[in-house]
């Protein structure tokens, strides 16, 4: 049970009579959040001690402010967060949930996960208030943590300021970033090596520490990548530990800058977890997020004895993505968001934030064109089928069916330009029928071009010189034997595994060597009662050289 604040907070409802002469809010299907901060201002850096009390009635009943405070009363800190948004009228803030003394204190804040670390979003120019809520949803379904959010309706010092989402920070915890939390101790041996989180994005906040790269993001650029730590925090992260993650990530560049980094044995493979890579990518260009790949960027490394490899994500910021930022080529549905950012002379010649390098040199190679092609087929099946994003967008707009009325007459955008939309809809349905329709363009786009990044080699007849593999028949009962002919050019290791439209491995084989010539081989499914559907069987062929090639081909199962 929480205690009961201080008398200052409590008159705090009596203020919310303003708000209900005003016309704006007496009642919600929303949980409330009233925000009292006793007279001070909300700071950029520094956090304040104020009072929050949230109403949020069991079972989805309707919420009053008439109503105690029976979700949460007590103190939390405080402050403004953001770059570019706290331009706004309509602020975002960051807010910690404190006890009585003004000590951290785990919370379950309307029914997410305990933690104290929280964000309440303003979502100000994206007018369907929606955009991160639904690539986070996107992200979580594909199976990748992104943060869990909360709509709710705020009042700050007995004024209201409209809709915003309570969302997770991104920090270590087993419900959030799963990874081992680090502390000053932890300077040798398996301790050492995590768990970290690493992000590249704008300087602003309270504590901003990190390294510049040496690689530059292209020739001649006059900007330089800068790795900031964010877990464990500047003020707490030690010596050894920087030197670890940063030897790390150098290694990772280095391994990049060379002629095989594509090997599986000692290229990035060997680093970086592939298919975080991979899906990163997959999400920031659907969205064709005009930040991706260069700012709000997390990384994270578990310990060794865990995981060795680091893991890209979790995604974060997508408020001026999906056709929402009119430049540096963002608004139309065509076209990959990463040649924008890497050609656009106004761009490498004046924006601070350039694109790392290895992303650029991650696409040359046809491992990881392949990675994405096999990807996309996973996702574009799945979390970014359709008809089920445009389940979820339905549904919000259900949820958010008068809320977001009250919220566009506090802030009255609707058909006036904010920054940087390139659509102006002059009415909220319309707003969401672009985003619609913007989707729609961008997913039959990326299904069309996504086979084209990738160059390997497809012949079904080969010549001597190449590898080529083919599969037979297709469909396939299930309960069969999958037949292969295999052409090696040389000597060579093969692996085969088998995967769901998923991405979960069903089947994988052991590693056979080849020798030069062709190959007829089985790939059993004989035991693996496969229903009926789509599955994908990837070859990963590495030759005596170490040249490495990877092949996927589509198996339809039928019973």
């Amino acid at each position: 049970m929480f205690k009961p604040l201080n008398i200052l907070f409590l008159a705090a409802t009596f203020l919310l009579s303003q708000a209900t002469l005003m016309g704006q809010l007496t009642s919600s299907n929303l949980p409330i959040v009233v925000i009292n901060t006793n007279g001070q201002t909300i700071q950029n850096t520094t956090k304040i001690t104020a009072d929050m009390g949230i109403i949020s009635n069991p079972g989805g009943a309707r919420n009053y402010l008439t109503d105690p405070f029976n979700h949460y009363n007590s103190k939390i800190g405080i402050e403004l967060r953001g770059s570019s948004s706290q331009q706004f009228p309509k602020k975002p803030y960051a807010f910690e949930t404190r006890d009585a003394a003004g000590n951290n204190n785990n919370v379950p804040l309307l029914g997410l996960p305990s933690e104290n670390d929280w964000i309440l979003n303003a979502t100000y120019n994206d007018k369907t208030l929606m955009r991160d809520v639904l690539m986070y949803n996107l992200s979580n379904v594909a199976g990748r943590y992104a943060s869990r959010s909360k709509y709710c309706e705020v009042i700050l010092n007995g004024q209201y300021i409209g809709v915003y989402i309570l969302m997770e920070k991104i920090k270590t915890d087993k419900n959030r970033v799963d990874i081992k939390k680090m502390t000053p101790e932890d300077i040798t041996g398996d301790n050492l090596t995590g768990g970290y989180i690493i992000k590249i994005d704008k300087l602003d906040g309270e504590q901003v520490q990190g390294w510049q790269s040496p690689n530059l993001p292209y020739p001649g650029s006059p900007f330089k990548t800068f790795y900031q730590y964010h877990i464990p925090k500047p003020d707490d992260i030690v010596n050894a530990q920087k030197d670890y993650i940063k030897n790390f990530i150098s290694n990772f560049e280095n391994v990049m800058k060379g002629n095989n980094f594509e090997n599986p044995l000692t290229g990035y493979p060997s680093i970086f977890d592939e298919n975080s890579l991979a899906d990163f990518y997959l999400f920031n260009e659907f969205a064709k997020n005009v930040d991706g790949f260069r700012l709000s960027t997390f990384m994270h490394k578990d310990r060794d004895s865990r995981n060795p490899k680091m893991i890209m994500g979790p995604i974060w910021d997508f408020n001026i993505a999906l056709g929402n930022a009119n430049y540096y080529g963002a608004a139309p549905p065509e076209g990959w968001q990463i040649d924008n950012l890497t050609t656009d002379t106004w761009f490498l010649q004046n924006d601070g934030f350039q694109v790392p390098f290895w992303w650029k040199k991650l696409r040359t190679g046809d491992r990881f064109a392949a990675k994405l092609k096999v990807r996309w087929e996973v996702l574009k099946n799945h979390a970014l089928n359709k008809d089920r994003i445009f389940a979820v967008i339905d549904s919000l707009v259900t949820y958010l069916e008068e809320s977001r009325i009250r919220n566009f007459q506090k802030w009255q955008i609707l058909s006036q330009y904010v920054w940087p939309n390139p659509f102006v809809g002059h009415t909220y349905q319309a707003e969401i029928s672009y985003l619609k329709n913007w989707i729609s363009s961008r997913l039959a786009w990326m299904d069309t071009e996504i086979d084209l990044l990738y160059t390997g080699i497809q012949n079904e007849s080969p010549s001597p010189n190449s590898f080529s593999i083919s599969s037979y028949p297709n469909p396939l009962l299930s309960g069969s034997d999958l037949n292969l002919r295999i052409h090696s050019p040389g000597f060579a290791e093969l692996k085969l595994t088998l995967y769901d439209v998923r991405g979960s491995i069903i089947s994988e084989d052991v590693p056979q060597i080849l020798n030069q010539g062709t190959h007829d081989l089985s790939f059993s499914l004989q035991n693996l009662n496969l229903s009926s559907g789509v599955y994908f069987l990837t070859a990963v062929y590495i030759s005596e050289n170490g040249n490495y090639l990877r092949e996927t081909r589509k198996i339809s199962i039928v019973k």
